[in-house]
């Protein structure tokens, strides 16, 4: 499976693409989306959702992950950040992609274990889990984050579902015989 996580920003938008084959995490491409200082929120706008939509359309995931917004002390930086991720999350519907959301702290508790973890340590598990080397921008790191944190999130799912799926059989199965 492939998955797209992006960490909404209106300078920075941070975008990793993770792959999960069996049980292994391999890391795609990584980086930041960062319009022109200069440019208008609408401009901005335009541009993170143009760049990001043909990141989608180059790596073809299988499902996009936006952070969802978190409480912030200026109203004026909840809402600008409201507009990327609603520019982010028209770009995916478009393209026919299945969309999921998490809060900051459901991705820091699936990739460090802690709700409350700080950004290194974020990103310190984030190269353990992907075996990378190095440093990465804070915002292609929590990017990749959510990308692990869904990834995470569908293997745990994966037995639940598939247990209801044979409930609902075997209810079918025996509704079938109790008609006869």
């Amino acid at each position: 499976m492939r998955v797209l996580g992006l960490d909404p920003g209106s300078r920075r938008t941070g975008y990793g693409l993770v792959e999960k084959s069996g049980n292994r995490l391999r890391c795609g491409a990584h980086g930041t989306i960062a319009p022109g200082a200069r440019l208008d929120l609408p401009h901005r706008l335009h541009d993170i959702a143009e760049r990001a939509g043909t990141l989608m359309d180059r790596e073809r995931p299988e499902v996009v992950v936006i952070e969802e917004a978190f409480y912030h002390e200026s109203a004026r930086s909840a809402l600008v950040l409201g507009h990327v991720r609603g520019a982010l999350l028209v770009a995916a519907v478009q393209r026919g992609l299945e969309v999921a959301e998490y809060s900051p702290r459901e991705i820091k508790m699936s990739v460090t274990g802690t709700g409350a973890a700080a950004k290194d340590q974020v990103a310190f598990m984030v190269l353990r889990l992907l075996n990378l080397r190095g440093t990465l921008p804070a915002d292609a790191s929590d990017a990749l984050a959510a990308a692990i944190c869904h990834l995470q999130r569908v293997r745990l799912s994966a037995p639940a579902r598939a247990a209801s799926a044979a409930a609902q059989r075997l209810q079918a199965l025996l509704a079938g015989r109790g008609a006869r």
